[in-house]
């Protein structure tokens, strides 16, 4: 029997809730630093940069951070990607550049890239220089919708090519998934505002939030009215699990709790369950279910339907879970969510295999008891948005199709970020997105190719 005090707040002591939620990587200092870019061998073919979406030049930031130039190897990292800060904190580093590195085949263990571009991305917002402004004004417009990573990387390096940016977004706080759905201990004492008011300090760029597409405007109006448009528009619903029962009191959107807990300016007064379900195998899985421990669930269980090497979370994350006491269970998807009076009281799993390629049940099922359900079994592009208009994008696989250059159908629109079709949904994907989407757009306003989508 399910009672009020298996859901409740202030699981706690006083004072336990800022130390759960403290920085997860403690920052290198000066010599740390130092002795970890001593490890680099600044490789002339360099793997780590081929592995990196945004191209950053890691051999030479990292010899700037040995040689004492900190302030100069932030700014490499910026001008390849101005969330470089962000990225430092959220990248699946371990399967990207660090990945790549050579160390790993010498010794095993490669240059803690994503550390050492955090220790020279800090020191530059410590500094509070500004290092880009708006260049000379060319007299076009450009909208931006969606305030997220990709939306941000577009306006900001288009303003610095001479355009004047509007961004439109739909919440009350710009910065997308970065200040809406990353886990609290990533980005910790504010940091995600801060380094969107850093980047929107070059200027040129005009912020309009709590204004929705397809609510509030419509793609056919800023077509009219912009010189060009960009769409940044992530992902706007999740997906269902498929039971008639999944809106009993206690099933949830992984993302909206992440969400609520983002904003909350009081960590006590969330409510949190004893024993908590967390239903899929992405980041977003790794953030709730940590997050649910962090916040005094007793029991945190992660289901997921096939094995840890299918998990969308990396090997890291994946042991961030386990070592933070919560249980990853593989194989097994829901088939029955069993509610009391209204409200979640276990969870029925069917047991999964591979068979030839093709996941099966194997007949074999088990019960979970919970109180709290947290569904992290991805995110869905609305198409409904881009409505109203008598030009209609081409989707692909349910996203905004587009070309290398992040091109629509359409010969003055571009998309990026989770909108867009492709096959990784990260942090460090959006901003390149919106980046070369910029720069595509800044060659058609001025002539170079022509306005179209091959």
């Amino acid at each position: 029997m399910t009672s009020a005090s298996d859901i409740s707040a202030g699981r706690l002591a006083a004072g336990a809730y800022e130390e759960a939620f403290c920085d997860l990587h403690a920052p290198l200092d000066q010599h740390e630093a130092r002795v970890a870019a001593e490890r680099c061998l600044f490789c002339y073919d360099a793997p780590c940069v081929n592995a990196c979406p945004t191209g950053i030049d890691i051999p030479l930031f990292i010899r700037q951070i040995a040689t004492g130039n900190v302030q100069g190897a932030g700014k490499t990292i910026l001008d390849s990607n101005i969330f470089g800060g962000m990225c430092a904190r959220v990248c699946p580093t371990e399967t990207l550049c660090e990945e790549a590195c050579v160390r790993n085949d010498a010794e095993g263990k490669p240059v803690i890239i994503g550390e050492l571009q955090r220790h020279a991305t800090d020191a530059v917002m410590a500094s509070g220089r500004q290092l880009y402004r708006q260049g000379p004004r060319t007299g076009k417009r450009v909208a931006v919708v969606g305030a997220g990573p990709a939306g941000l990387s577009c306006a900001h390096r288009l303003a610095t090519l001479g355009y004047d940016v509007v961004v439109f977004d739909g919440r009350p706080k710009p910065g997308g998934l970065n200040e809406h759905g990353i886990a609290s201990y990533k980005t910790p004492n504010n940091f995600a505002q801060a380094e969107v008011e850093w980047i929107l300090d070059v200027g040129g760029i005009e912020l309009r939030c709590g204004q929705m597409l397809g609510r509030d405007f419509m793609l056919a109006d800023l077509r009219r009215d912009f010189d060009a448009v960009f769409l940044g528009l992530g992902l706007q619903a999740v997906n269902a699990l498929g039971s008639d029962d999944d809106d009993l009191g206690g099933v949830e959107d992984a993302v909206a709790f992440i969400e609520a807990l983002r904003q909350s300016p009081d960590l006590s007064t969330l409510p949190i369950g004893r024993r908590i379900v967390v239903i899929g195998g992405g980041m977003t899985a790794i953030d709730a279910a940590v997050q649910a421990k962090k916040l005094g669930a007793e029991e945190v269980t992660i289901v997921y339907r096939r094995g840890a090497e299918q998990m969308g979370a990396s090997r890291f994350e994946q042991e961030l879970a386990l070592t933070h006491g919560v249980v990853i269970r593989h194989w097994a998807r829901p088939a029955t969510i069993y509610g009391e009076n209204g409200v979640l009281r276990s969870v029925g799993f069917a047991a999964t295999e591979d068979r030839d390629g093709r996941l099966v049940d194997t007949g074999e099922t088990f019960e979970i008891p919970a109180n709290q359900l947290f569904k992290a079994i991805g995110q869905l592009f609305i198409p409904q948005v881009l409505e109203g208009s008598h030009d209609v994008l081409d989707l692909e696989a349910g996203r905004i199709a587009v070309d290398f250059e992040r091109r629509t159908s359409l010969p003055d629109v571009w998309a990026g970020g989770d909108c867009a079709a492709g096959d990784r949904d990260l942090t460090v994907v959006a901003v390149e997105d919106g980046k070369q989407a910029a720069l595509s757009i800044n060659r058609a306003l001025q002539g170079f190719v022509p306005m179209a989508a091959e």
